[in-house]
């Protein structure tokens, strides 16, 4: 079995480093590829333009998705995400500053395996990312292990 990686998909700079912080915080290891918009995620996943040569059988374990991304936003990645038969049972969670409504309601609606408020404090930001990590790539039973 290949390293189970995470696939960050972050366009802001400061939820980025806060997020790999709080993943090494909670002695997590794993590698972490971050996507800075939707088309570097989409990219990344099915192995086109920069990642042409990229294995399409090594998906990461778990995507933290942010909704407001530049490009294509969140939403569209999380559909494109679904509409693949290789990635449509890939856990996405939906990370997000977003408090909206309707934004949680698309997002299950899409597929989203869960949608988790980034916390304002420093602290509980850290806190809830590292039990993100912790339960997709440990607890956390995948269809296709």
């Amino acid at each position: 079995m290949s390293e189970k990686t995470i696939l960050l998909v972050e366009d802001n700079p400061d939820d980025e480093a806060l997020t790999l912080h709080a993943l090494e915080a909670h002695s997590i290891g794993n590698v972490v590829f971050v996507a800075r918009n939707g088309v570097e995620a989409l990219d990344y996943l099915f192995c086109t333009g920069p990642h042409a040569g990229r294995d399409p059988g090594c998906l990461p374990t778990v995507v933290l998705l942010d909704l407001k991304l530049p490009k294509i936003d969140g939403l569209e990645v999380l559909r494109r995400i679904r509409a693949e038969p290789r990635t449509q049972l890939l856990p996405v969670v939906l990370l997000t500053s977003s408090d909206e409504e309707e934004d949680r309601l698309r997002g299950y609606q899409l597929g989203a395996n869960s949608y988790v408020r980034k916390p304002v404090d420093f602290d509980d930001f850290v806190r809830a990312a590292g039990q993100l990590g912790l339960y997709w790539l440990l607890l956390n039973r995948p269809p296709r292990d």
